[in-house]
């Protein structure tokens, strides 16, 4: 979208500033009484796990090979949600100024810093190999413990894409959680993260081409964090800061996190490689608001205001099904062409989404933006019934 035609969009639309302006029910033309039931729904469905995460952690997670937490992990707060119509909050219930883990949303933080790099031309191509961008790795040790002869034969240096597998992998593999990825990092095997009921096979199963197989791990998605961080040569929160959030009008009270071991050295300074989710810890800390404002920021294909703050062939491509998981674009968007993943909802409407469950549903056709923190997945769809309802009974 060029300038000219992002500033016409613009200026249509409401956009919130610092104070988010709000309408009731009856100024939004919505049902009050369905958009209750909504509510009702939604709070009612509020998940059964412990609000101990740490606790939580060990009875789910913390049970696999090398499932030790090595990041901050926050006690949750309430079921939590809130709805914004045409740019305005409609509604709003919990707590949603509560700063509280988000979990794997945090992967569309990090593809948007990924974005960002590619609109700029810092990536040339998705379809690039990683590990033309990716120089080998000094490992932040300040202290290291042991005699230096137990080191001899081992390498001083990290080394991502080295493996002939690992060399084959691109850019869009990795987006997309099909690239097979091998290897350790931060302690953790890629055969540790939900690892199959096969113990013999972790570490010696074929590995799949990458782009065939879908699998779901946050080991290759820390190793996509750390790629992003020597690409930008900057630590990603600061990147995510100043062209996504602030520019957004979010709040100063989110915290992008790493792990205690996941620092390098880079250009001479500790830099701490953040991580994208909560599954040992770590990954964003934010509230409903911020969160609600990035969705608004999805649903207006990076449009903010006039500025393009990152592409809309970003998002078009994040929003490309992939091939062999299609209800998955790029890490954490859920794309709903095929009407599964939401089946109440319109098949152009995507969510993010994060353990919790954390939810952030995103509708175009009905210029709807939820958020849901704390919520029984299978009941999403529930709401967002209920919540369609309200809006198209106005």
């Amino acid at each position: 979208m060029d300038n000219s035609s992002a500033s016409s969009r613009s200026q249509s639309r409401y956009f919130p500033d610092a104070a988010w302006q709000r309408k009731t029910p009856h100024e939004a033309n919505i049902d009050k009484t369905r958009l209750q039931a909504a509510i009702d729904h939604a709070i009612a469905a509020e998940m059964k796990n412990p609000r101990d995460l740490a606790l939580n952690h060990y009875q789910t997670f913390g049970r696999e090979p090398f499932g030790d937490a090595i990041g901050p992990i926050k006690e949750r707060g309430d079921q939590t949600g809130l709805v914004v119509h045409k740019g305005h909050i409609v509604a709003e219930w919990g707590e949603p100024a509560r700063v509280d883990m988000t979990h794997s949303i945090t992967k569309c933080m990090l593809t948007s810093v990924v974005g960002i790099a590619h609109d700029r031309g810092m990536i040339r191509s998705i379809d690039d190999t990683v590990r033309e961008y990716v120089p080998p790795i000094q490992v932040y040790q300040p202290a290291p413990t042991g005699n230096k002869s137990d080191r001899l034969g081992g390498s001083d240096l990290l080394y991502l894409f080295e493996t002939p597998h690992n060399r084959t992998i691109t850019w869009n593999h990795m987006l997309r959680q099909v690239s097979d990825w091998e290897g350790t990092l931060w302690g953790k095997p890629d055969w540790a993260d939900r690892p199959s009921e096969q113990p013999a096979e972790w570490r010696t199963r074929p590995r799949n081409k990458p782009g065939t197989a879908y699998q779901y791990n946050d080991v290759r998605t820390n190793a996509l964090a750390l790629s992003a961080l020597n690409v930008w040569r900057r630590p990603l929160p600061q990147v995510l800061k100043e062209n996504v959030l602030d520019p957004i009008g979010a709040s100063n009270t989110w915290r992008w996190f790493g792990y205690e071991n996941s620092w390098i050295v880079l250009d001479g300074l500790p830099v701490q490689s953040v991580t994208g989710g909560g599954h040992w810890g770590g990954g964003l800390f934010i509230n409903a608001y911020d969160m609600a404002r990035f969705g608004y920021l999805a649903l207006n294909r990076g449009l903010w205001k006039n500025r393009q703050l990152i592409s809309a062939q970003w998002f078009d491509k994040a929003l490309t099904p992939t091939p062999v998981q299609p209800d998955y674009g790029f890490m954490n968007f859920y794309v709903n062409q095929d009407r599964k993943f939401m089946p109440s909802a319109p098949a152009t409407a995507f969510g993010m989404q994060g353990n919790g469950t954390n939810f952030v549903y995103v509708d175009l056709e009905n210029d709807l933006v939820a958020v849901l923190r704390w919520i029984d997945r299978p009941q999403i769809d529930g709401f967002i019934k209920r919540l369609l309802a309200a809006v198209q009974a106005g």
